[in-house]
């Protein structure tokens, strides 16, 4: 049964003990919006990377102005969605009386939070500090606790110790955007708002499941790290939500960012220079005739804009480009509302295995298709994004490099440099105080949490090395691009 009180409430993590709950769902819904918007997260997507890294054209988008556009387009979604229930007379019978203002809210939030997790230069980035995880930063916990041989471990800590690695080798714009909104800047949202972003379902430990398995797209990429799991399991518990699922409103949101980055690559890539407008055309209509029939649907779209384009006088880009977005965003919009209705009770039950968009039989999953296609070939293959990408590689890794003195230096070492005491680590106490202070305190006050635990001393040394390691992790990855460009320089005397 669809019940969309269970899903959106007004509960959160903590609570003023005077005033338990806000009274009005839409009050704490507000609330949500404010907490976001002023987060010093979302500022940092001003200087994070979507295509084209280091950009200093303004009209070529950030990932703030990327998730602006998505949020629109899920406010846009979520409206068209509640409207058609309307009409349909189902508001009343899914108990979303009420909560309309709040559904709409929760997806245009989701929107506007989904990239805050992601790396300096992108997917890149994120790519470049799982390789140095993987080659060179796990090989640092055994020299922190001077393990000379894994099997010189219990089998209990043995397991722990893979545990940890796993996840610390994941990292994942996704999960580090709950780790960010939990335990870093402890925004302390609704479990509604949080469920909101949890795109993916499992956490960076596990497998990847099969492809044919019940939640091979639900859990193809890590959700949330060890670090946020037992926050995760509360939530899933607080909005009625099974295992392995996800929040209704998630969908949503997936879709707003596909619809958005179809023609926002492109679009970039013609304000630079890199494809003129009749080179964008023609590489639509080649790319579509792959597809046969399907693909005629966005080459009929690409045609009567550029016949329009060409009869301006000026401005024939602006035209092509508004007229083709505008037209492709409405069609795709109501598309995905019908999809989101024909499958109401698995998307909000959170099991529908698939993006609202992804149909391999729909002419409007080969329109985002082609624009990828044409992305992937005349966009991201481009000589100064790859240059660029390469130097984003080398700055992340080399900042990592820099860093490894942190992660090599025993848990008794680290704890002199945390309290300020003497110390024999003049590198690590150096790197030490570079790093942020609210991440400090993020880390001190887990470690003092486990501290209260009946952990044994290996056990303890195996977390107090993991939550060390997302301290670094938290540290670069929350860096703007030019911050760590500039940073990997000044530490390596290039400056």
């Amino acid at each position: 049964m669809i019940d969309y009180r269970k899903k959106i409430t007004v509960k959160r993590k903590y609570t003023n003990k005077r005033n338990p709950l806000w009274k009005d769902i839409n009050e704490a819904t507000e609330s949500n919006r404010g907490r976001i918007v002023n987060s010093p997260a979302v500022r940092r997507l001003q200087q994070k990377t979507q295509v084209f890294p280091l950009e200093i054209n303004a009209a070529v988008r950030s990932r703030l102005t990327h998730s602006l556009e998505v949020q629109q387009n899920a406010r846009y979604l979520a409206r068209t969605i509640i409207g058609k229930l309307k009409k349909q007379n189902k508001i009343k019978k899914y108990k979303l009386k009420g909560l309309e203002h709040s559904f709409i809210s929760i997806a245009e939030m989701a929107s506007l939070m989904h990239d805050i997790g992601n790396p300096p230069f992108g997917h890149f980035g994120e790519l470049a500090i799982n390789e140095w995880m993987t080659k060179t930063g796990v090989k640092c916990c055994n020299i922190s606790l001077n393990i000379k041989d894994d099997l010189l471990l219990s089998e209990n800590m043995q397991k722990l110790k893979n545990k940890i690695e796993k996840d610390i080798i994941n990292f994942e714009g996704n999960a580090q955007g709950i780790r960010i909104i939990h335990s870093l800047q402890a925004l302390n949202l609704t479990y509604s708002q949080i469920a909101s972003i949890l795109k993916y379902t499992r956490p960076a430990y596990s497998d990847k499941p099969a492809k044919l398995s019940k939640f091979s797209y639900l859990k193809k990429k890590p959700g949330y790290y060890l670090s946020e799991e037992l926050f995760i399991k509360k939530l899933y518990k607080k909005l009625s939500m099974s295992d392995g699922c996800r929040f209704p409103v998630t969908y949503i949101m997936e879709a707003a960012d596909d619809i958005a980055y179809g023609i926002a690559d492109l679009e970039d890539a013609v304000d630079k220079g890199i494809m003129s407008l009749k080179k964008l055309y023609e590489s639509i209509i080649i790319e579509s005739k792959k597809f046969g029939k399907k693909g005629k649907y966005i080459s009929s779209i690409a045609k009567d804009q550029y016949k329009k384009a060409k009869g301006k006088k000026l401005l024939k880009v602006n035209s092509f480009i508004i007229g083709f977005r505008t037209q492709l965003v409405n069609e795709l919009i109501h598309y995905a509302s019908k999809i989101f209705i024909k499958n109401h009770k698995a998307i909000f039950n959170g099991n529908y295995n698939k993006a609202l968009l992804e149909d391999n039989n729909s002419k409007y999953d080969v329109a985002l298709e082609v624009l990828k296609n044409v992305a992937l070939q005349h966009v991201f293959k481009n000589h100064e994004v790859e240059i660029l990408e390469l130097k984003g590689n080398a700055a992340i890794k080399g900042l990592l490099n820099c860093y490894k003195p942190i992660l090599t230096i025993s848990m008794n070492e680290f704890e002199l440099l945390v309290t300020n005491k003497k110390n024999k680590t003049p590198i690590a106490s150096r790197l030490f105080h570079r790093l942020s202070n609210k991440y400090i305190d993020s880390y001190i006050k887990i470690i003092d949490d486990l501290k209260k635990k009946d952990l044994d001393k290996i056990e303890l040394n195996l977390y107090e090395w993991y939550y060390r390691s997302r301290l670094l992790l938290d540290f670069v990855s929350g860096m703007t691009d030019e911050y760590a460009l500039k940073e990997y320089q000044i530490l390596s005397a290039i400056k």
